[in-house]
């Protein structure tokens, strides 16, 4: 029988009144076929393409088993590879649980030990990190031994991507054996499948959608671009429209330089990795949220988390290194009912990473043409090589590649008897060199040492 709303679900009249507060009508397809299951007590494995809605799957089973039960400590502990997604999913279960008194405690890095403390001893759901939930198992302040509920959301990142498995085991240590587990992830790899074996009973298996699906409503396209063509093109798709748009890049580095040329070049941006601390990464998504900024620069820390409705545009700078997170880089657009674009620069360095992706995908991406004649991006290049010709320290021949603004986060070349001819400036006194145009891949390589 489909299931066209939430009474079908046999939810509470306080959660069905919840729902209608928050302006939920209709479930989604992994929330109308995960919840049932979860409502009984069985084991549930869930996979489904990011923004389909899998929090409210997990968290309305597990306000509704909780609801009435009084404090009496931790009950069930949900655990999520980053802090924005244990911040977003703590948020989601304040919004619809506070009525029923059903609360949840936030414990992630970056905050002090002592206000986490206090609330792992009275609330009755643990959000949290495993790194710092095992902060605080080794200090005393958390106890597992009630929990009735476990839940790992986007357990492939922890699994397979950031390596948390010695982790999980030791938190997995201290929760009972008899106990209700949730798995949830947008896609379900050969770690997480190991993992559900030995730790999971009989699991339900909820698939709305084949693992490794990116939304359908994501225009995709890669552009075959040189490395020190990417910020030119971004610069230039930046100037086509004025839609929200979120930038990964693979390093930290990379991200503070790719956001500092982007306000150089007028555009609102600001970054989020890492090395910022919490105030200014929550500073940094409530902006891009609000409007305060148009771009988000970021590295993999934000392909996961980021509740945002309406990113128009996510902007891979560098393709990732696993193929998984490509599909969650995409999530970040497109969500729900909401259309959006994907583009993805691709140097001929990343030409292996690309395959994965569509190797992973089942689909070839569709390639646009790098706007090579757009004003933007040529001045962009002409800036970058200028800077790159200026950049060596003395005694260095003028115009030797130095990783400038047009090589973000590249490493310097080797040293070599002379640099090559299509590196250098023009001479001393000489007119400005118009700026050599990088061909798609093949024309944009390094001309060999002499």
């Amino acid at each position: 029988m489909t299931t066209f709303t939430f009474a079908d679900l046999k939810l509470s009249q306080e959660s069905l009144h919840a729902l209608e507060r928050a302006g939920f009508v209709h479930p989604t397809p992994i929330q109308a076929r995960a919840i049932p299951p979860a409502l009984e007590g069985k084991d549930v494995i869930g996979t489904a393409a990011t923004g389909t809605g899998k929090t409210a799957a997990f968290l309305l089973p597990i306000i509704e088993r909780l609801a009435g039960r009084g404090r009496g400590g931790p009950r069930a502990l949900v655990l999520a590879p980053t802090r924005e997604l244990a911040i977003q999913i703590s948020e989601q279960l304040n919004r619809f649980g506070k009525a029923r008194h059903v609360r949840a405690a936030v414990v992630i890095g970056g905050v002090g030990l002592g206000r986490q403390a206090a609330a792992l001893r009275d609330h009755e759901v643990i959000v949290a990190t495993p790194g710092r939930l095992i902060d605080h198992l080794q200090q005393g302040n958390a106890r597992l031994g009630q929990l009735e509920i476990l839940v790992l959301d986007e357990a492939d990142r922890m699994l397979d991507v950031m390596g948390f498995r010695p982790q999980l085991d030791r938190i997995l240590a201290r929760v009972p054996k008899e106990r209700q587990t949730l798995l949830f992830s947008a896609t379900m790899a050969g770690e997480v499948a190991d993992f559900a074996r030995t730790h999971l009973v009989n699991p339900v298996r909820v698939e709305v959608s084949r693992s490794a699906t990116t939304p359908e409503r994501a225009e995709q396209r890669v552009f075959l671009a040189g490395q020190r063509e990417k910020l030119p093109l971004l610069l230039a798709l930046l100037g086509d429209d004025e839609q929200s748009t979120l930038v990964f890049t693979r390093t930290k580095r990379r991200a503070d330089k790719v956001a500092k040329v982007l306000e150089r070049a007028g555009h609102k941006a600001t970054r989020i990795h890492a090395d910022r601390s919490q105030g200014q990464r929550r500073s940094a998504l409530n902006g891009f949220r609000e409007g305060t900024y148009r771009v988000l620069v970021a590295t993999d820390i934000a392909a996961r988390g980021i509740d945002i409705a309406e990113i128009g545009h996510v902007v891979n700078f560098d393709l990732p290194h696993v193929p998984e997170d490509y599909v969650h880089r995409v999530g970040r657009t497109a969500r729900m009912a909401a259309s959006g674009r994907a583009s993805s620069f691709a140097s001929p360095e990343e030409a292996d990473l690309l395959h994965g992706i569509e190797r992973l995908t089942c689909k070839l991406l569709p390639r646009s043409k790098v706007p090579r004649e757009s004003e933007v991006f040529r001045n962009e290049l002409a800036r970058a090589e200028m800077a790159s010709a200026n950049a060596g320290p003395p005694g260095r021949r003028s115009g030797t590649p130095r990783g400038g603004a047009g090589h973000v986060g590249a490493r310097p070349p080797r040293a070599r008897p002379a640099a090559p001819a299509d590196a250098g400036g023009p001479p001393s006194g000489a007119p400005p060199r118009r700026p050599k145009l990088l061909g798609s891949w093949g024309t944009n390589r390094r001309r060999g040492r002499r």
